[in-house]
């Protein structure tokens, strides 16, 4: 049985323990740099005691970002700032790993707390990419069909950007091929109608992935283990499913992937049964059948739901977000409320506070 406390080693990399800060947009970024905030952000949960801590989606190509506030790593620039936030992080014994993603037909949007819609072209709005001529929802741009040099840019863009984030110290990479983004667009017969090779049957669907992930891994050193987000379901009837994400994991692990990160929806405005860990049987099944460690996300928020997800084998890592900005010492709250408060190592700055 696996203890929650456990460290885990991927490849040439261990976490001090199961839990992991998920990727979390802060939409605080200028021209793609991380500043200040991101500091502040990222490395406070790592001196609360998590593992790991992701970095929020970062664009590949400055088109490729959600919005003109996110980050990216495609220039000197982002690197360097980036570094000093991923020092910050290490210093405080969390392994830093950063998410690279392209928005695809979901770019170009607004600021949540401003108006997190379609940017208009007089606030800076820029054409979107896609799969097929498909727009994520009313309202939303008609993006451009990708043709085979688009694509392949893409693969590239991905690859130049993992050069870079080891470049700047991170430990991990994960593509970001979930929420309706590009990558899971390609994935979804929903936003994929494409009748080339990158689209059809499910081998078309997964090409822009499967090439995506081995170039990742083919710019990462050995020693640094590769994560893939998933959306393990589109929550539609005839779109991406569980199913499919199995085969698909399979083919990642094959690739040389080390943690599949299994979350769900965002191709669509539709309903989601949401509730209290709803998404860990997608990372309990894809840990069973396919043989690769999983990381589960999505209303964990107790420390003993965290560590019964751990020690029944529903996935390998259990990552938080909300409950992460809520309270960014977690792993020391749970160590305390499971009755292991030697758990999780105190800094020493702050031992007269906690003892």
């Amino acid at each position: 049985m696996t203890d929650l406390f456990d460290p885990l080693t991927l490849r040439g990399v261990t976490l001090r323990n199961r839990l992991g800060v998920a990727p979390m947009c802060e939409y605080s970024a200028v021209d793609g740099v991380p500043d200040d905030w991101h500091l502040v952000h990222l490395a406070s949960r790592a001196v609360g005691g998590f593992g790991l801590v992701i970095a929020e989606a970062t664009g590949v190509v400055p088109e490729g970002r959600i919005s003109p506030g996110c980050p990216g790593l495609w220039n000197d620039a982002q690197t360097e700032a980036w570094a000093r936030v991923v020092r910050s992080v290490a210093a405080a014994g969390a392994v830093p790993a950063i998410q690279l993603a392209h928005a695809g037909r979901k770019a170009s949007t607004g600021l949540p707390w401003v108006d997190p819609g379609p940017l208009r072209p007089e606030d800076g709005a820029w054409p979107v990419v896609g799969p097929s001529p498909v727009p994520f929802a009313d309202g939303y741009p008609i993006p451009e069909e990708l043709d085979q040099a688009g694509i392949g840019r893409i693969v590239d863009a991905f690859a130049a950007a993992t050069t870079r984030a080891v470049a700047a110290g991170f430990r991990m990479v994960e593509v970001h091929a979930a929420h309706g983004y590009l990558l899971h667009s390609f994935l979804s017969p929903v936003s994929n109608r494409r009748t080339d090779a990158y689209g059809g049957d499910a081998e078309g669907r997964m090409r822009l992935l499967l090439e995506v992930a081995a170039a990742v891994r083919g710019a990462l050193p050995d020693e640094l283990p590769l994560a893939v987000r998933i959306s393990a379901t589109d929550w539609i009837e005839g779109g991406w499913d569980l199913d499919g994400s199995v085969e698909l994991a399979r083919r990642l692990r094959d690739l040389g992937t080390d943690l599949v990160d299994c979350s769900s929806g965002g191709t669509a405005r539709v309903p989601i049964p949401t509730g209290p860990g709803y998404q860990v049987p997608f990372a309990a099944r894809i840990r069973r059948e396919v043989d690769v460690p999983t990381a589960a996300v999505g209303l964990i928020t107790e420390p003993q739901q965290a560590a019964a997800i751990v020690a029944d084998g529903g996935a390998d890592v259990v990552l938080l977000a909300r409950e992460a900005l809520r309270d960014p010492y977690f792993p020391r709250t749970a160590a305390v409320a499971l009755g292991r408060p030697d758990a999780v190592d105190v800094p020493r700055q702050y031992v007269q506070g906690w003892t």
